[in-house]
């Protein structure tokens, strides 16, 4: 049973770390995309 916990803890942990890393990168890559949107928008008023 130790093992069995020990695995089952281990599959939690590595799920939990890849799921804050995926997290993090689509974030990051929204927000510059959004960031990138905005800027052209204010370009565009601009001329």
């Amino acid at each position: 049973m130790n093992e069995q916990l020990r695995i089952i803890l281990i599959i939690i942990v590595s799920v939990t770390i890849l799921g804050l890393l995926v997290f993090v990168f689509v974030k990051n890559f929204i927000k510059n995309k959004i960031d990138k949107l905005i800027k052209e928008k204010k370009n565009k008023n601009l001329e």
